[in-house]
């Protein structure tokens, strides 16, 4: 039986290692693949090319919007059919299909975080929404200087999932943020946006105090839908 060979790979070297990690596995793809074929696990990946299994997820999923490579659960990432419109504009595909995932990522923040802030509602202790308190007065002041306040806007909505008493919801809120950050950042940049995500904030924060759950179940779903305009009319 012939021995599989190894696929050409060369050690990444470069600082932006997922960008290079990227076009080797496209390099790859293009080369020696066809639709339908399954690429090396993380753990080959990683090892052949000497970097981290991040590095190796960040690349598969910049390949995945690209349309290049598809997840598939109990199977591994295959390798799908390239048209000729991902070749010729991909950055129109990506950005379509990143515009899709976003969407997606914050509808299903709307199905989660209301009945979170609910939740907080009743839940909340003193000490909590002193918490809370202090992240709305952090994030004020950092945009009275001029700073976005991302930090403290992943701050406030985690500490409201804090105070729901739940701890398996808080891995959730880590990853929907982590996924979300970089286009939350750019969306914080639009005129009048923090101002906006504040307001919504202290809306959710009054009524977590009053222990209004109805009040504050409404308040983070028209905050939710405010980001949602403002985040998917940037793509």
């Amino acid at each position: 039986m012939a021995t599989p060979t190894k696929p050409d790979f060369e050690i990444v070297r470069r600082n932006r290692v997922y960008e290079e990690v990227a076009k080797q596995i496209e390099r790859l793809i293009l080369k020696k693949l066809k639709p339908g074929d399954r690429l090396p696990s993380e753990r080959e990946l990683a090892d052949t090319l000497r970097v981290s299994r991040g590095s190796i997820r960040d690349a598969i999923r910049g390949l995945e919007l690209l349309g290049m490579v598809e997840p598939r659960q109990g199977t591994g990432t295959i390798v799908r059919e390239i048209s000729a419109d991902s070749v010729a504009n991909p950055f129109a595909n990506a950005l379509k299909r990143r515009r899709e995932l976003v969407g997606e990522l914050i509808d299903f923040r709307k199905m989660l975080e209301p009945p979170l802030a609910a939740r907080a509602a009743t839940h909340a202790s003193p000490e909590e929404i002193a918490e809370m308190e202090e992240i709305l007065r952090r994030q004020e002041e950092k945009q009275e200087q001029g700073d976005a306040a991302v930090d403290e806007d992943t701050d406030f909505h985690y500490s409201v999932a804090l105070a729901s008493d739940n701890s398996v919801v808080l891995k959730v809120i880590d990853i929907l943020m982590e996924q979300l950050r970089d286009t939350r950042a750019r969306s914080l940049q639009v005129a009048g946006r923090p101002q906006k995500s504040l307001s919504g904030h202290r809306r959710i924060l009054a009524a977590i105090k009053r222990r209004d759950s109805e009040a504050a179940s409404a308040a983070m779903w028209r905050h939710l839908e405010d980001v949602e305009e403002i985040v998917l009319n940037k793509f």
